[in-house]
Order: C-alpha cells, then structure tokens, then sequence
C-alpha cells in the first residue's frame, strides 16, 4: 500500500506537467487535472498512513516520553499503548463512518465531473478510505505487542495501561454526564489535547481524539460525531491546492541530492571570503539561495551542518557559533518564498498564498541581512564567542568557475517564483515544475541513481502523509472549536478588555515561542489557528501581515531548546565533530535573539509585509 502511494504521488508531477505543457504551448489542457490531483490526496494518505504508523513516523512531542523511558519505563510502555489503542478506535471509528458512504456511493455510481465530457468515479476512492483505515487500526494493534519483555514485566505494563483506560473512560463519562456549556467544552478540549500531546500522544490522534469526543459531547450523538469525522477525514484535503504539500517536498528532496546547497555555499564562500566574518556571512547566504527552492528548514539545517560547519571550524570559527549559525539560518528555509509553511498558513487562514510569497520576500531580505550584520559585530566585538577566522583570501583554485554551479540554482529559483509571480502558474503547478527541474538537475549533475530516485519518493510520500494527516486531524479539531463558539467569544472577551493588536501580538507571539519548545511548526500552526485568526479578525488585522509574523515567531522555536528540531537535526548530521546539544542550543541563541527582534519590528511595522502587495 506504501509502495502504490508512493508512485502515486510521484506520477501526479508529471501529470500536471503534462497539463502546464499541453495548456502552454498547445493550447489544449488536460481534462480533470484538479479533479485527479485533489482525489489523488486523499488516496494516497490512506494507502501510506498504516506504514507511517508501523515506522513510528507521525508527528509526537517525545520530551516527556523520554523522560518517563528513562525513569519509569514500565510507565512510558503503558502510555504508548494506551495510546496505541486509541489509535486503533480512532481509525475504526474513521472506518465504520466511511463504510456506509462507500456502499452507498457503489450503489449509485456517484461520480465527480461533467457527463458527457469527462466523468471521474470516486468509489474507488472512499473504498481506500476505508481499508487504509482498517489497515492503520491494524498498525496501531501490532504496536501492542511486545519486543522482549519477560511475563511479570509485561503483564505490570498491561495493568498499568487498564489503569490508564479506565482513567480516561471515567474522565470522559464524567464530562458527558455533567453536561457542560459549549464554551466548557471547548476550553476542556484544548486543555485535553495538550495534555495527551505533552504525555506523548500522536498529535493527530490526539486532535482526532479529542475532536471527536468534543463533536459528541456537543451533539449528544456519536453517530453524528462519526459522520462528520469520516467526512472531514474525506474531504480536508480533497482540494488541489493541498498537493503544493507533497510537490514541494519532492522538489526539496531533489535539491538536496543535487548538491545545489554546496554549490551556493561556494559561491557565496567567493563572495564574501575575505570579509571578517565572512564565511559566516557566506553560511547565511547560502542558506538564504537555498531556502529560495527548498521551503523547508530542517533540509537546510541538514545539509548545509555537513557543508559549512566543517569548512568554518577548519577556518578558525569556534565549533559553538558555527553550528548556531547554522541553526540560526536555517530558519530563513520556512520564512523565504516558497515556504510550505506559509503554504499551510494559507490554507488554514483562506488566504492568497501567492500574496503571502510576495509578502515574505522583503521579511525574508530583512532578517537575512540582520543575521549577516549580526556575524559581523559578532566577530569583530566577541572573539571568543566566534574564534579566530582566518582574514586570508578563503577561495581555492577549484572554486572559481563557483558562480557557473550557481546558475542552474538561479534557473530553478526563476521558473518556481517567476512562474507565480508571473501569473504563468498557480503554487500547486510551480511545485510540479519545480520538482520536474530538479530532478532534471539531479539527473544532469549525475546524482541520482534508482535507489536514490527510490529512496527521495518513500521520504517524500512519508513526510506528505504525516503533514497532511496532521491537517486532516486539526480540521476535526478545528470544527468541533467553532462549533463551541469559544474563537468568538476569545475575540469578543479580548476586544473587551482594551487590549491593542499589538499587545495581543505580543502575548500571541510569547505563546508560539512557548509551544515551539516542545512542537514542531506545522503541529503549532493547525493548533494556534483556528483560535487566533478569529481574533485578529476581531481587531482588522491584516491575515497576510499576520501570517509572515506568525511563520518567524514559529520558526523561533526550531533554535529553542528543549525540542529545537533544527539543533536535533544538525547534532545528528555532523559527522566527525563532536559538539554537544547544549552548545548548539548555546550557540543558537544570539540568533534566537535577532530573529525576535525582526518579528517585533514587523510587529511594530505591518508595511514591511505588505509593501510589495
């Protein structure tokens, strides 16, 4: 099933390619192309989710769960399948409400399109649904059993668990039977989601979880929270804007293998070799090119701990600001357009995600030049801090035909950007596009083989599947808190209170940092939403300016311990230097403070955004 999904989603970037070419040039688009493509999604989450599952892939805050391994492993056991066995409830109950539709849609033939001129069945479609369902309850039952516990140990661990169930069962009956205003239930929810999310809980199946239950308590009817869980799980994704997910993953993947970061990494090492500095100054360079045809943080962090860190600790950089400048830059990945997080900010908010690019361009330009300021006074004013780089000229022979490497990288960055800003294509085609060129670019470089081609769409699909079931997951969510009404009435107690916009950005932006701590930024983003847009619509607040502060106030927490995504991935792609985590959070940290000064200024000056809309 993995495997079918896989392709599938690999198949769907030259399918739009093939509709950008015939549309171009021959005047004649394919038919049903995001019809296909939005279907398509939902298919292949359900073909991959099981196989997510069995690899431990979806998305978990793990801080505490750690802990608890390491001083009561009996108790982390026990919550893992307590958790375990909710998740094969949630996916049942995803099953049993989508089984009926399924029947019914066989029954009638239920087709989406125009007869007559291209008709597409969806019943192959929710069939998926439901066995991919079936088979990630099964997943979820094969973590239940044990690896190698002796009896007594795994029998304790089952008591534990029954404990733990009763627990929750007594808690929620209790809630039911009291019966709480829907305001209650609401602020009840939050509180239970982020408690089952910091004890280790899926973030998805925690949302689900608690979204559904709240649907029931405010119906009174679980049949009704069962239907509108199987159809938000339908239907959340079902749109062709969605698949800018999956394409710009691929095309980041495709990038990376290509190299290209080592390429711009050696341009900018050209550039700016001889300043004090400098190739600190190339590193945020560097990070900012790359982060033009990436849109993912964690991939910078990634390759270029393997590209610059050895290259400024051989140079005379201490090892501690060579890795926090790494980790401080890479941020720019997420913040320069094309950013899947301001992709997904766009979804969620029902915003231009064209503006938000634009928007992101004159942030992305301000906070990369403060960083590079920041290198400068850095390395002048705190030696020890920095170390002692050397003032030589640090370009070699083989680095001067660097600018020549860099031009398929401008090319790519071109067709993706220029091609929206353009009008030429819409984010989901430039994604395809893109995708399509890089992998193009990989060829041509000759650093793609079979395995590697194999290897970048499992990682792909992987990544995807998490990402968008998380987005499904939160709509559940996300609906059962309208339905509260709790969003509103937040609004409506903060207007109340004479707080400003911008005290309530201040709070709003204190309380991303605090969850990036312990989140990723896609989790913080589908959790944060829905709760704060109504609010700032409640002050006229813009939602694109809101937007590219909400993208840097996340990113802050990447560089934050003690989750600090990007400090885990660059600790684990060193090879040969051995630098703590502490020094990295350590070494982070002056760029932590330069990124929130960046978000305050934007805070402070709204037009910064908006001034190229």
């Amino acid at each position: 099933m993995n495997g079918a999904g896989v392709v599938w989603i690999f198949t769907l970037t030259f399918l739009i390619c093939a509709d950008i070419t015939g549309r171009t040039f021959f005047d004649h688009p394919l038919q049903a192309v995001p019809e296909i493509v939005a279907f398509s999604l939902i298919a292949c989450v359900f073909l991959q989710l099981a196989f997510a599952i069995r690899m431990g892939r979806l998305t978990r805050a793990e801080l505490f769960i750690e802990r608890f391994k390491k001083k009561n492993m009996g108790l982390a056991l026990s919550l893992d399948r307590t958790f375990s066995i909710l998740g094969v409830v949630i996916m049942a109950i995803i099953a049993i409400g989508a089984w009926p539709d399924f029947f019914r849609a066989l029954r009638t033939n239920e087709y989406v399109g125009v007869e007559g001129i291209y008709t597409l069945p969806i019943t192959p479609i929710k069939l998926i649904v439901v066995v991919g369902s079936v088979v990630a309850a099964c997943a979820f039952l094969l973590r239940l059993i044990p690896d190698s516990d002796s009896v007594s140990k795994n029998s304790e661990v089952w008591k534990k668990t029954i404990y733990l169930l009763t627990f929750i069962i007594l808690v929620s009956a209790s809630t039911w039977l009291a019966e709480p205003s829907d305001s209650a239930i609401g602020a009840l929810s939050i509180v239970g989601v982020l408690t089952l999310i910091a004890l280790g809980m899926p973030i998805s199946i925690a949302l689900l979880s608690t979204g559904f239950l709240g649907l029931a308590l405010l119906k009174r009817d679980f049949q009704t929270a069962t239907d509108i869980l199987s159809l938000a799980a339908q239907g959340t994704i079902s749109e062709y804007v969605f698949a800018t997910v999956p394409l710009f993953i691929l095309m980041g993947l495709f990038v990376s293998i290509s190299e290209i970061g080592s390429d711009s990494f050696k341009a900018a090492q050209k550039v700016f070799g001889r300043i004090i500095g400098g190739l600190g100054i190339a590193t945020v360079a560097a990070n900012a090119v790359f982060a033009a045809i990436t849109g993912i943080s964690i991939a910078s962090a990634a390759i270029f701990s393997k590209i610059a860190v050895p290259e400024m600790v051989a140079r005379g950089y201490s090892p501690k600001f060579a890795v926090g400048l790494t980790a401080g830059s890479s941020v720019l990945g997420m913040l320069i357009p094309p950013s899947l997080l301001l992709i997904i900010y766009g979804v969620i908010a029902e915003v231009s995600i064209g503006a938000l690019f634009i928007a992101a361009i004159i942030p992305g330009i301000i906070l990369a030049g403060a960083f590079a300021i920041g290198v400068i006074l850095m390395a002048a004013l705190w030696p020890t801090f920095v170390g002692k780089p050397s003032r030589q000229d640090q370009a070699d022979p083989d680095q001067q035909n660097a600018f020549f490497a860099v031009l398929p990288i401008a090319g790519l960055i071109i067709l993706v950007l220029g091609g929206i800003y353009g009008g030429f294509f819409t984010p989901t085609e430039a994604g395809a596009a893109g995708a399509f060129a890089a992998m193009c670019l990989a060829l041509l470089k000759k650093r793609l083989t079979w395995s590697g081609l194999w290897n970048v769409m499992q990682e792909t699909g992987q990544v995807a599947v998490t990402i968008l079931f998380l987005i499904i997951s939160a709509s559940i969510f996300s609906r059962m808190l309208t339905l509260t009404g709790l969003p509103g009435d937040m609004a409506t107690y903060l207007g109340s209170l004479g707080l400003s916009l911008t005290g309530f950005l201040i709070v709003y932006l204190l309380l991303l940092i605090l969850l990036g701590m312990v989140l990723d930024s896609t989790s913080i983003l589908l959790i944060l939403l829905p709760l704060a847009l109504p609010v700032v619509g409640e002050f006229n607040g813009d939602l694109i300016w809101f937007g590219i502060v909400t993208v840097i106030g996340v990113e802050i927490g990447l560089m934050t311990p003690p989750l600090g995504l990007s400090v885990y991935v660059i600790k684990s792609s060193l090879e040969k230097e051995n630098i703590s985590l502490g020094s990295i959070f350590a070494g982070a940290f002056p760029f932590v403070l330069i990124t929130l000064v960046v978000t305050l200024l934007l805070i402070a000056f709204p037009p910064l955004s908006l001034m190229l809309l």
